[in-house]
């Protein structure tokens, strides 16, 4: 795993997928598990899984550690939490934006 700081366009990809959605809530309320644990709550493959889980991987958002012969994976809130700031930035300059328009459009209906 990188330490660069993760993009905000892999993270976005990574989440696109709804099974890879599922993966995240299904490990966050966890705290960790096997890929063999995660697709039995899925309509997918083991394989499949751990493929889900490379593409989470590489965005940021979870990670394994070895355990014995299996790989156990959790959550990293970290890889979440930077795209939240950074959507949390674009909304707060757009808040003004929206409530001038908001403003002209309430003028307008009353002109």
């Amino acid at each position: 795993m990188t330490t660069e700081p993760i993009a905000a366009e892999e993270v976005f990809a990574a989440l696109a997928d709804p099974t890879r959605r599922r993966l995240l809530e299904l490990l966050s309320g966890r705290g960790d598990a096997t890929a063999t644990e995660l697709a039995a709550d899925l309509p997918v493959t083991r394989q499949a899984v751990v493929k889900h889980l490379a593409v989470l991987d590489q965005a940021g958002l979870v990670t394994g550690r070895r355990d014995g012969r299996e790989r156990r994976y959790q959550v990293r809130p970290a890889g979440l939490a930077a795209t939240a700031h950074w959507m949390n930035e674009v909304a707060a300059r757009w808040s003004p934006r929206l409530s001038a328009i908001k403003r002209l459009a309430e003028q307008a209906e009353q002109d």
